[in-house]
């Protein structure tokens, strides 16, 4: 019983001095915003003393870890975990789903869609149809990747005209949610991607003059109605305490000129 208990302190030690080097802070900066001693939090992440649950959850909230994250070092340390985790398509996420339904169908005629953690998309509105037009069936069907579908040489990589700086942008923003979750999938995810060839005369289409500086990486994307500019956002219930929940983020792509706004009326239309 006391190895066990060792075991756990030691496991839950290491998780929580994992994601404080995670969060670039020093032990003595992280006891000071906590409020506690550096030696009560060297005790705690080197396995000597055991956190307590809310102690636990003191920690990981300041460092904002995922709330995942945060059962699983709950969990280590021997405690039922703080938040639920239930499928999006249970009666409790009714209002969550109405809610992305919302927001999704009212972005029309402009692209928008749900994905989890993983970037698998969740939902989408009719209009996302008119970035995925030409991709193969295969990156199309089951599990959809949103950056696998917009990387791959497949998808919708041949048609984006700005494809070298949509690269990096996805990228860097990929390299970033790792930083943030630790999440192994997306590890995986980011060297498949990174190995993707770069399509035939790739160029970086961004317009920057004295008069008009960019704001943001912009998505150029080739269509029938010539090229559609977008700019996105992104949508997160930033007071989630569902673990699906707190994973999801919408993605909504607006247009960043009046020829997109134009096009998109009478793509949707067709």
């Amino acid at each position: 019983m006391k190895a066990e208990r060792q075991h756990q302190q030691d496991a839950a030690g290491a998780m929580l001095r994992d994601w404080r080097q995670r969060r670039r802070y020093s032990q003595l900066a992280l006891a000071l915003e906590i409020e506690i001693s550096q030696r009560h939090l060297s005790f705690l992440e080197s396995g000597r003393s055991m956190p307590s649950r809310d102690m636990i959850l003191r920690l990981t909230e300041f460092l904002q870890v995922p709330l995942r994250e945060r059962n699983a070092i709950l969990i280590a340390a021997g405690f039922a975990p703080a938040y639920r985790e239930r499928a999006l398509g249970s009666s409790e996420l009714q209002q969550a789903r109405a809610a992305i339904a919302q927001i999704l169908t009212g972005h029309e005629p402009h692209p928008a869609l749900a994905v989890d953690r993983s970037w698998t998309i969740l939902s989408a509105n009719r209009a996302v149809s008119v970035l995925t037009q030409g991709a193969a069936p295969a990156l199309l069907s089951g599990e959809v990747n949103a950056l696998r579908l917009s990387l791959h040489p497949d998808g919708l990589a041949p048609r984006i005209l700005n494809f070298r700086e949509w690269r990096s942008h996805i990228l860097a923003r990929l390299a970033h949610d790792i930083d943030l979750s630790a999440d192994p999938r997306l590890i995986a995810l980011l060297a498949e991607l990174k190995a993707y060839p770069t399509p035939p005369n790739a160029t970086t289409m961004r317009k920057v003059t004295a008069n008009a500086p960019a704001i943001a990486v912009p998505l150029i994307l080739q269509s029938r109605e010539g090229p559609l500019t977008f700019l996105s956002t992104t949508t997160l219930f930033g007071t989630a305490v569902d673990v699906t929940l707190a994973d999801i983020v919408i993605e909504s792509f607006f247009p960043a000129d009046t020829q997109t706004a134009a096009a998109m009326v009478k793509l949707m239309a067709g």
